[in-house]
């Protein structure tokens, strides 16, 4: 496939200046709605890793807010998906604004499976039951260990951009791209969608409260995925990507 062509390099779109029409070609609003979908989603991350510690005591807490990514996540790679099809598409509104940097672009697929295959087995498990999990703890564990280097990195890269994006969007700015409303209950949707779906499935997860108590304190993939996050944020420092 042909690159559609660029005006500012590879400097990735968050080094490129907004452009007169932007915001009526849909492109700030795009970039919006994906910033606060993306917020959303870090939140409930932070605070479903924050569970993993405490499985003992807060494991219904985990699955709830497992499920509940389900919603956020669908919004960013609808929106991202939707970036990504105009650009390669020739829209020249998104040309001009361009693709994020090369690095994120290489990271974005392998980031894109992990974290669909992490919440996927993480829900095959719940309705399943610890009593005959078969490959899905497993590959549950292992993605994990995977998954959060590569998610560390992605916000590392973009989380002062999304932080700018959020609280634009958040102002009464007269220069709030059109579609705000219509974004803010597109993210309100997702999340009482993912919601809906925690509800269903929650009453499935006391057999996992139970398995727990004799399971290990601190679970192995986080010990080993924080210090493998550690190197791996050392060594490729993205905060120089944003």
């Amino acid at each position: 496939m042909t690159l559609p062509a660029r005006s500012k390099g590879d400097g990735g779109a968050e080094s490129a200046p907004a452009a007169p029409d932007d915001v009526t070609s849909g492109v700030a609003g795009n970039e919006r709605l994906t910033a606060v979908a993306g917020t959303v989603l870090l939140i409930l991350i932070v605070i479903e890793i924050l569970t993993i510690p405490a499985l003992r005591a807060l494991m219904s807490v985990h699955v709830l807010v497992g499920v509940l990514l389900a919603g956020p996540l669908i919004v960013k790679l609808g929106s991202a998906g939707y970036r990504f099809a105009r650009y390669y598409g020739g829209s020249a509104a998104y040309v001009r604004r361009g693709p994020p940097r090369l690095q994120l672009r290489l990271l974005a697929p392998l980031l894109v499976v992990l974290t669909i295959v992490l919440i996927a087995s993480g829900i095959a498990l719940t309705v399943i039951g610890p009593a005959n999990p078969g490959p899905f703890l497993a590959m549950h564990n292992v993605t994990f260990l995977a998954w959060l280097p590569v998610i560390s990195i992605h916000v590392v890269a973009y989380a002062s951009r999304a932080i700018r994006l959020v609280t634009a969007e958040s102002s009464e700015s007269p220069s709030i791209p059109p579609g705000r409303t219509w974004r803010l209950m597109t993210n309100g949707v997702a999340l009482l969608l993912g919601a809906l779906g925690a509800a269903i499935l929650l009453p499935d997860a006391p057999p996992w409260d139970a398995w727990i108590q004799v399971s290990q304190a601190v679970p192995a993939p986080l010990i080993a995925g924080s210090v493998l996050t550690l190197v791996v944020l050392l060594i490729a420092r993205p905060g120089r990507w944003a």
